[in-house]
């Protein structure tokens, strides 16, 4: 889900531009050269990103293995939610020593002035998502302006010929 906003757009990118140094660093996808090149791509691209005045907010949502386990539990218990686990979520398990390891050299090369990382601990869900929704407008609300945009003389126009809409102000 990788696309480029416009002027007043949102875009919201999953963890997939990391997965070079996290996943395919683990699993051996990748060669230490291709995983450590990550670093650099990662970083010049969301330099990019804000060199074009984007507003870049990054989160990281953790989990401890605990809570890991039960929602593993939970989710094989409940018919509809089974799908929603398989045999990586388990292989991988074990491989939470040398993640964590890639997951702390990952914060360590790409939490820049430009694009800093926001930890959220994800144990209680409801004030894991209140925590990351809050970060997101307090970071917004000091960058993004907050003024109505004017309006679209072509679009009035198109809207008074469509419909006969008459600006009220």
């Amino acid at each position: 889900m990788e696309a480029i906003a416009g002027n007043r757009e949102i875009s919201i990118f999953d963890r997939s531009w990391y997965g070079r140094v996290l996943v395919e660093r683990v699993e051996g996808f990748a060669t230490e050269a291709e995983w450590r090149k990550g670093y650099d791509e990662i970083n010049e691209f969301e330099a990019q990103l804000t060199g074009s005045r984007t507003n870049l907010v990054k989160l990281f949502i953790h989990i401890t293995q605990k809570e890991q386990d039960e929602r593993f539990a939970a989710r094989l218990d409940d018919p509809w939610k089974r799908w929603k686990t398989g045999s990586e979520d388990y292989r991988n398990r074990s491989k939470r020593k040398e993640y964590f390891a890639a997951i702390e050299e990952m914060f360590a090369q790409t939490n820049t002035r430009w694009a800093p990382w926001k930890v959220i601990d994800g144990n209680n869900k409801k004030a894991a998502r209140i925590a990351a929704l809050t970060h997101i407008v307090e970071t917004l609300e000091a960058v993004v302006p907050m003024t109505p945009p004017d309006r679209d003389p072509a679009v009035v126009k198109l809207a008074a010929k469509a419909f006969g809409y008459k600006p009220r102000d």
